[in-house]
């Protein structure tokens, strides 16, 4: 059976960041684990919230950037809070429109459901202000997306 899974270079951190994912999300686990001779992680494959990733020692010859992220979708403002605290925490980087990078330079998108339903909204005047108030924004604020929705022309 063909699959596709990410797969993430890191430097020689991949065996934190794993446990710092395994220690956010509900239900994640360690599928396999290869280590070297001394015992270091060479690579592994573990699970978060249904999706299969590998991580893979490699060292230092590539770098990650922003054109791959995880894209985490949630329903409440809590739940935003929860994963841009955690993985901002420790080096973590913000940025902009619910984008952040993790401590080990992993970026990830933290987006509540009310934005994607705002964004497609057949109002495309209150999908445009709503898009505006995102793009002031570091952390997406829900309550900002809700009053942008709600205001008038």
């Amino acid at each position: 059976m063909t699959s596709v899974t990410p797969f993430i270079w890191f430097d020689d951190d991949a065996e934190q960041a794993i446990q710092l994912y395994l220690g956010l999300f509900p239900d994640a686990s360690v599928i396999e684990e290869n280590r070297t001779p001394d015992g270091a992680l060479f690579y592994a494959s573990f699970r978060i919230a249904g999706q299969t990733v590998m991580a893979l020692n490699g060292g230092p010859h590539f770098t990650k950037n922003e054109s791959f992220s995880f894209f985490v979708s949630v329903e409440t403002q809590q739940e935003v809070d929860y994963y841009w605290d955690a993985l901002t925490a420790d080096g973590g980087q913000e940025s902009q429109c619910g984008w952040l990078k993790d401590r080990f330079g992993l970026s990830w998108q933290i987006i509540p459901e009310a934005l994607m339903r705002y964004q497609a909204d057949s109002d495309r005047a209150l999908a445009g202000r709503v898009q505006a108030a995102m793009f002031k924004m570091q952390k997406i604020i829900v309550a900002d997306l809700d009053a942008a929705a709600a205001a008038s022309n």
